[in-house]
């Protein structure tokens, strides 16, 4: 079975930064696109950063400028760097990757990760 797992999450001041890891492990043969999502109280689940294996990577226009996403295809990793912390962005970090697995390498799967709280004090 696959896992996803995220660590770095925590509380913050503003102005201040924050690194998020997201590591997928597991029957994998290779992933092709990791995201990272957030969810802030009362709302919805919004899409902040993609990155695909290609090295394409899309910034969400509310962090752009802010938030980098970076990933290591060979460990099946990503991370997104955190600066100048806004209040605004406290909720819920997911990531979401879309991989292969051996035995299967012409069909993707996409896994969630459980999440993590990310809480930015004024």
């Amino acid at each position: 079975q696959v896992h996803v797992v995220e660590s770095g999450g925590g509380l913050a001041q503003a102005g201040g930064s924050l690194r998020l890891s997201c590591a997928a492990s597991g029957n994998i043969f290779s992933c092709d696109t990791m995201d990272w999502y957030r969810q802030a109280p009362g709302k919805r689940r919004e899409l902040v950063t993609s990155l695909n294996s290609r090295g394409h990577a899309y910034i969400a226009d509310s962090v752009k400028g802010r938030f980098t996403i970076s990933g290591d295809n060979a460990k099946n990793t990503v991370l997104l760097q955190i600066n100048s912390l806004e209040p605004e962005d406290t909720g819920v970090y997911y990531c979401y990757v879309s991989c292969s697995l051996h035995g299967e390498t012409w069909r993707k799967q996409a896994y969630w990760s459980q999440g993590t709280q990310v809480t930015v004090s004024s």
